[in-house]
């Protein structure tokens, strides 16, 4: 750390959670810095400073960047209770406190990246943000054009309302079909719900790129680190959103502010 930092990004860069995560840490005073309690979002630290999160203490790391080709089988998370396999069991050579942006879940596979910078993770995940993710899925049956329509018109789920960016048909294979679908969002099991109330079940889900990074011929259950050229374009693409979705905001005020002018 050089100079003083932000709790909230001190918080984020040692692997904690996005910076929004790490403010309801220390809003609910769950985060101490030199034994206090600390509840103030300005709060900064620096070089020396013990700070601890629930009792455990914490060090600034270096950010580090992986990704992993997840088999079936595997968890998105950093703890199963019934020592089920989980995709940090795919790196266990990296030392960092790492954790997977977003999640596939148990019988997916592909593209999984894992890090400890909150700040990118939480960018390249929110819908907010609309960081595009492309998947190869295998459903059974024969999709219609009208099936395919409906996918980028959307779909209520009990959660709300879904589409896809984009779909198109990959080929056919016996009695199933092979789609790829892009999505900006990552609800819960989104694919297989969307797919399932059109009547066609997913056989085999593979996500193969988020935004420019591509899961290429990675071999399954293998992983390395992003390449500087991957890393840059996500951070390019992950800043885009931020500042569009800034701007959209701003419009969105000034409107509002001109409507309130009108009413008065």
């Amino acid at each position: 750390m050089k100079g003083m930092e932000r709790l909230n990004k001190f918080l984020a860069h040692a692997g904690v959670g996005s910076r929004r995560h790490c403010e309801e840490l220390i809003v609910r005073g769950r985060v101490t810095v030199n034994g206090r309690v600390v509840r103030e979002l300005g709060t900064k630290v620096e070089d020396g400073d013990a700070v601890c999160v629930d009792g455990q203490p914490l060090s600034s790391e270096k950010l580090v960047y992986w990704l992993v080709n997840k088999p079936r089988g595997y968890l998105c998370t950093n703890f199963d209770p019934a020592r089920r396999p989980l995709a940090l069991d795919l790196v266990p050579h990296v030392s960092q406190r790492v954790y997977t942006v977003g999640r596939l879940d148990e019988d997916s596979e592909g593209l999984l990246l894992l890090t400890n910078d909150g700040d990118l993770a939480n960018r390249l995940m929110h819908p907010r943000f609309g960081v595009e993710k492309t998947y190869h899925v295998q459903v059974a049956g024969r999709p219609a054009r009208e099936d395919i329509e409906q996918l980028l018109k959307g779909v209520w789920l009990s959660d709300g309302h879904v589409r896809a960016r984009r779909v198109r048909r990959l080929k056919s294979q016996g009695e199933s079909t092979w789609l790829e679908i892009v999505l900006n969002e990552g609800k819960n099991r989104e694919i297989r719900r969307m797919l399932a109330r059109l009547g066609h079940k997913v056989l085999v889900l593979r996500r193969m790129a988020i935004g420019p990074v591509l899961l290429d011929k990675l071999r399954r259950g293998k992983a390395r680190r992003l390449k500087i050229e991957e890393l840059q374009r996500l951070r390019a693409i992950a800043n885009h959103r931020v500042t569009e979705s800034t701007e959209k905001t701003q419009k969105r005020r000034q409107n509002e502010k001109i409507d309130n002018i009108s009413l008065a």
